[in-house]
């Protein structure tokens, strides 16, 4: 079942994609989710995502002339990630016009995001083998173009235990160690409370998280707020 299936409906997405389809098939086949009966959008998610990661690694190339491997990997992975894609989808709003069967209908399918971000890699697929890549990677362009105007600074994409560890590394103080001084909660919600310590920390900095991992993130996120506070 679609939420909006008509010409006149496609027409307005095309507006907004700045694209018109010379094949509608595609683009009804882009829009339509395995949920509902006939093709649907995962072969052409599978090329979309292939084209966007290509268009988006080409142009952070020549963005960004003295950015290493890390950090352009780092940016490419802010601009393709789920929430970027699917706010994106949000403002072309191709949740109007996805083709969802009842049960997905009903949950609110077309507010997901994991389907907005699949089906908006899909119209990038389908734009490639109705018109070219130059011609998807002219329309990507403009629907990234605030995106890659509102990129925060390099240092910002370092996760918090890296910038801790490189804060300290340039101002040649120990590195910190981290460990696990208790668990929280129920089996089945889990959290795990982890320390972080380091001879130049005024105090023990402690992080919370629902793994490990996630609360070590959180530990070197506060040490890294209170040490350069102090400078």
């Amino acid at each position: 079942m679609a939420l909006s299936s008509n010409s006149s409906d496609l027409q307005r997405l095309c507006r907004a994609l700045g694209y018109e389809f010379r094949d509608r098939r595609l683009l009804e086949m882009a829009l339509t989710h395995r949920s509902a009966a006939g093709e649907n959008y995962e072969r052409l998610e599978f090329l979309g995502d292939a084209v966007l990661d290509h268009v988006i690694s080409h142009e952070l190339y020549h963005l960004y002339p003295r950015s290493n491997e890390g950090e352009l990997s780092r940016l490419r992975s802010t601009l393709v990630n789920r929430e970027m894609l699917a706010g994106i989808a949000q403002r072309v709003a191709i949740g109007e016009h996805l083709k969802l069967g009842q049960g997905e209908l009903k949950s609110g399918g077309f507010r997901r995001s994991s389907i907005l971000a699949d089906a908006l890699e899909a119209v990038f697929g389908a734009i490639s083998l109705d018109s070219g890549f130059p011609r998807a990677r002219e329309v990507i362009l403009r629907l990234y173009r605030p995106c890659f105007e509102e990129l925060p600074e390099l240092d910002q994409l370092k996760d918090p235990k890296t910038r801790l560890q490189e804060f300290l590394q340039a101002r040649r103080l120990p590195l910190p160690s981290y460990s696990i001084i208790r668990e929280e909660g129920s089996k089945h919600a889990r959290i795990y409370v982890v320390k972080c310590e380091s001879p130049a920390l005024p105090e023990r900095v402690e992080g919370r998280g629902s793994s490990r991992r996630k609360a070590e993130q959180a530990a070197a996120r506060e040490a890294f707020r209170i040490l350069a506070g102090h400078e």
